[in-house]
């Protein structure tokens, strides 16, 4: 008898795709690439919770909301990727926009609810791997 914990129904690992592709472009298109194209005036208006400086703010928000995702778009260390991303989030939340209304904060709420469920999961089995596009049969990557 085959064991059913180990096997995704090909429609969970199409949404956990979905997961991953949506919320990463989101998340690259609305924060990533903004920051990186506008570099210098980012540096002007980031928050800087923890006083050390915009370029040590914005340095890790870039990696979490650029480099990141690129690796979670790609189903490759997924669950680590997802965790700066996490990180930057909760700072957002908790502490930068801590005086902000669940409405005013929906789309960090939402991204947070996005990536901490693919923390969880993992990428599915519809990810890349080191020969192209593949499914993969076994681990939660």
């Amino acid at each position: 008898m085959k064991n059913s914990l180990n096997v995704n129904p090909p429609r969970i690992d199409m949404g956990l795709l979905f997961l991953r592709l949506a919320g990463s472009l989101l998340l690259l298109y609305v924060h990533g690439l903004p920051k990186i194209f506008h570099f210098s005036e980012e540096l002007t208006r980031i928050e800087d919770p923890f006083g050390m400086g915009p370029y040590m703010s914005l340095i890790p928000a870039i990696i979490a909301e650029v480099i990141c995702p690129l690796f979670i778009i790609a189903g490759v260390f997924t669950r680590l990727a997802c965790l700066p991303i996490i990180g930057v989030l909760l700072v957002a939340m908790l502490v930068v926009h801590a005086d902000w209304s669940i409405a005013e904060g929906q789309f960090g709420w939402l991204l947070l609810i996005i990536f901490g469920t693919l923390a969880l999961t993992g990428p599915g089995r519809w990810r890349m791997a080191s020969g192209g596009i593949t499914e993969v049969t076994r681990g939660a990557g």
